[in-house]
């Protein structure tokens, strides 16, 4: 197999233990038979959280509607009317997460904004595929780390803000997005806390995956 290295997935911002461990996992698949090769693919890294959160908060706008108290999800005493009653259930039963993601993708879909937010997001998800499609036509498979630190404690979480939040995924809205099948690995531990590599393979090419994994968790 010939795997591709994103280039983008290492560097700034990405912990060297982290680094350390998914790069002797590259060399164990070279020691087994694998080809690499670094890649650039700059397109889904840059822009891969914008487009991932402004697709999914107007997806969750519009899914979750429905939980208004009447039909699906929680209900309470009917009182007020209709507006009074959404709101008040919305309001007590839904979490700040997704309060967040309901409220930007509802301003992201609002008339005037549709184009300038969502439509957009949509058309850099096209040629995110396409870039994606571009590097199957040399590679089997991609390879970065899973996430770009080290799994936090309990008590770092608390203290990071939502942007910090959605950073940590950095490397896996982007596969998501284009709707390409990927598969974490572990591949080491440092400080006892374990360590993943992402193997990004074409759509349909699952197999693929289940092959190099194999690999990884046998050695």
């Amino acid at each position: 197999m010939k795997i591709g290295i994103i280039k983008e997935a290492f560097g700034s911002g990405v912990e060297r233990e982290v680094e350390k461990n998914v790069y002797n996992e590259v060399e164990e698949l070279e020691e087994a038979g694998a080809k690499t090769e670094e890649i650039s693919l700059e397109l889904p890294i840059k822009y891969g959280i914008a487009t991932y959160y402004m697709i999914a908060t107007s997806e969750a706008s519009t899914n979750l509607a429905k939980f208004c108290g009447m039909r699906y999800g929680a209900s309470e005493k009917l009182e007020g009317n209709f507006n009074e009653y959404f709101t008040r259930v919305r309001s007590n039963n839904f979490g700040d997460e997704a309060k967040r993601r309901i409220i930007l993708g509802t301003f992201a879909r609002m008339a005037g904004y549709r184009d300038a937010f969502y439509l957009k997001a949509m058309k850099v998800r096209t040629l995110m595929i396409n870039e994606y499609k571009k590097a199957f036509k040399k590679f089997d498979a991609l390879v970065s780390p899973t996430a770009s630190i080290l799994p936090p404690k309990f008590s770092e979480i608390e203290k990071l803000t939502p942007l910090q939040h959605y950073m940590i995924d950095v490397m896996t809205v982007s596969p998501n997005v284009a709707g390409l099948p990927h598969l974490n690995v572990p591949v080491g531990f440092e400080k006892n806390l374990p360590v993943g590599m992402l193997l990004i393979a074409d759509h349909l090419q699952e197999g693929k995956l289940i092959q190099l994994g194999s690999v990884v968790e046998g050695k």
